[in-house]
């Protein structure tokens, strides 16, 4: 398995991500591990379903267990497609596997022998059935809860006709200590440390509850050397696997010197137990406690939070199991609160026999913090990627600037409106809003013969896409194309603000040899005016605060047309001294030449344009124009 490049943001103090390869590992099968054994640290899994976070926790485990191997082979995604999924394994990251279908996955990683089953109630059974058809999986662990009892029962029959083994389902799985955990198994990795569970102990522990089991391996690891393994069967009325089918198996396992189970009351199961004590199939000290004892408080029937958790005669009572249980040779405290000290009793008393030798507590590991846990704990700082000051869409509602999207629309700023918040961080008045808009109105098109449009319709032509097509007419704009809104509103404000007259203006430009930028047009003329220039000429003396940027340029056009009746002001140029005129009115000047450097103003072109340069891909698209090639007879060829 490939792993991914060093992904380290800059300036995280985390370990670099190194470039690594996990090599395929061929697991042991099952029926090569030793009796009574369903894991060992070469034990791969597939995960069915996307859940990230509990494969990063059994990667983590991993890691606390100093395993070269993750746990985790593939992830089984239903809805998704084939792909590659990102996580840590210790301090490097990694790849793992996605795949739609179990199948594919079985093929690609024949040494995987367990699947943990986070599928839904509804389709919990059917992938469930499907695991136990593929001959390398020899378990399942069904996490979901409400799968029908009819559908469990023949999922269990198939299983033990096979010789696999189910866990669940209700389950939140198990834990082999130092070795291997089944998804959430045993919470945070601080709990994980805490109970001791990244290295083996002497223990095995069964339980139908999976709460209860965490909270039992801690337990566990204060009053002995560990859990050596923990099951949760899970509390459904009849689980793929039961208490007794895990105490048989840890009765097989050398390193298991003793044994802690957890039942409650309803069923009948902890009577199987009682039976297998009687008849010495169960020889290892066997501490258990039937939790439930305070059912009979209740005047009434109750349904405890396990399916299975129903009292139906007074033989399921709790205090009938303890009671048979004690009989039988269990150890069985008087109560639930007396539980950790027996089990510390009967694990000194192995000790005092020899029968368990305690060994030194290895060091305990030290996991990397993940670095939005150290950001939310407040242990580590860091300088920021990106800085934005526009827009925030981490709250419940989108804001441009500190403006709700809601508002916008409650007050109906329309484009203008949100422009001026994202460009300009300001909410600027009704005139200048419409005057926004009006710009973008008279810039979207100027027909199909300019460069841009020109472009796009040859790229449309081509075949290409609406954004290729839309990008290589956008490509064009620039000093020639465009460009003159922000050139225009540069030179005019910086000639007004030396105090040049406007014939002083055109004098120097003549002297340095300079075309003014936003003087002059092709076709239009002071006898053929442009109607666009007029509209915003109006607009503008009409409506602004201030215009004295507009009036200066009108008075150089009136010097530049008495020379040549087409050395107007343009639209461009119009559109960028009105722009300069309105910047100015509604913020320092200094800020509003900042906006002017920036090339805001080319950015009103660049908006307004890309409307009319999408029309074209469009009209091309529509009418299915084919491949353009430009004519010989329009082309100068010139080789001599």
């Amino acid at each position: 398995m490939s792993v991914t490049q060093d992904t380290a943001t800059q300036g995280v103090p985390e370990p670099q991500a190194t470039a690594v390869t996990i090599p395929t590992l061929e697991a042991t099968p099952v029926s090569q591990k030793a009796p009574g054994e369903l894991f060992d640290k070469t034990t791969q899994a597939f995960i069915y379903n996307n859940q990230v976070n509990a494969v990063q926790r059994m990667l983590d485990f991993d890691f606390a267990s100093h395993r070269t191997t993750p746990s985790v082979a593939a992830i089984i995604n239903p809805t998704g497609s084939d792909s590659l999924c990102k996580f840590f394994f210790g301090k490097r990251e990694i790849l793992i596997p996605m795949y739609r279908h179990l199948e594919k996955a079985a093929q690609q990683h024949p040494n995987v022998d367990v699947m943990i089953n986070f599928a839904s109630f509804r389709s919990a059974a059917a992938s469930t059935d499907e695991a136990l058809d593929l001959p390398q999986i020899r378990t399942v662990a069904v996490i979901a809860e409400g799968v029908p009892e009819r559908k469990t029962k023949l999922l269990t029959a198939k299983a033990r006709r096979l010789g696999k083994t189910i866990i669940g389902p209700a389950t939140v799985g198990g834990i082999k200590a130092g070795c291997f955990k089944i998804g959430n198994t045993g919470g945070t990795m601080e709990n994980i440390v805490e109970s001791k569970l990244h290295r083996p102990g002497s223990v095995g522990f069964v339980s139908k509850s999976g709460g209860l089991s965490n909270e039992e391996y801690f337990t566990i690891a204060m009053n002995t050397d560990g859990l050596y393994e923990g099951i949760a069967v899970g509390g459904d009325a009849y689980p793929g696997s039961t208490l007794l089918d895990h105490l048989l198996r840890f009765e097989q396992i050398p390193e298991i010197k003793m044994l802690v189970c957890l039942g409650e009351l309803g069923g009948s199961g902890e009577y199987d137990i009682v039976r297998a004590l009687e008849e010495g199939r169960i020889t290892k000290p066997l501490v258990m406690w039937v939790t439930g004892t305070c059912s009979k408080a209740f005047k009434t029937e109750v349904q405890f939070g396990h399916a299975g958790a129903k009292v139906g005669s007074d033989a399921e009572t709790a205090d009938a199991k303890n009671a048979a249980l004690r009989r039988a040779g269990a150890l069985v405290p008087d109560s639930y609160d007396d539980y950790g000290e027996l089990i510390r009793q009967t694990y000194q008393g192995l000790v005092e026999q020899g029968v368990i030798v305690p060994t030194p507590e290895p060091e305990v590991p030290v996991i990397p913090l993940d670095y939005a846990k150290a950001v939310k704990e407040g242990v580590i700082r860091k300088p920021a990627s990106f800085i934005t000051t526009i827009s925030d869409d981490r709250g419940e509602e989108l804001t441009y600037g500190t403006m709700p999207i809601s508002q916008v629309f409650e007050q109906d700023l329309g484009v203008g409106g949100v422009l001026s918040l994202l460009w300009f961080k300001r909410l600027l008045p009704a005139y200048a809003t419409k005057f926004i808009e009006m710009t973008l109105m008279v810039t979207a098109d100027h027909g199909p013969a300019v460069s841009g449009a020109h472009n796009t319709i040859v790229a449309t032509r081509a075949g290409k896409d609406l954004v290729s097509s839309v990008v290589s007419g956008m490509l064009t704009i620039g000093p020639r194309f465009g460009g003159a809104v922000d050139g225009a509103a540069q030179m005019f404000s910086d000639a007004f603000d030396r105090g040049l007259s406007p014939q002083a203006f055109v004098d120097e430009m003549k002297r340095k040899g300079v075309n003014i930028q936003g003087i002059g047009h092709r076709v239009k003329s002071i006898h053929n005016p442009d109607m666009r220039v007029s509209i915003i000429n109006a607009y503008v003396l009409e409506h602004f605060k201030k215009s004295d940027l507009l009036r200066y340029a009108l008075e150089v056009e009136k010097i530049t047309t008495a020379k040549r009746n087409n050395l107007i002001l343009n639209v461009d140029g119009c559109i960028g001294i009105a722009f300069a005129d309105m910047l100015r009115s509604e913020m320092p000047k200094e800020e509003a030449d900042m906006y002017i450097q920036l090339g805001a103003l080319n950015g009103l072109f660049v908006l307004g344009r890309s409307i009319g340069l999408m029309g074209h891909h469009l009209d091309q698209k529509r009418l299915k124009q084919g491949l353009y090639r430009h004519p010989w007879d329009d082309i100068a060829y010139m080789l001599d």
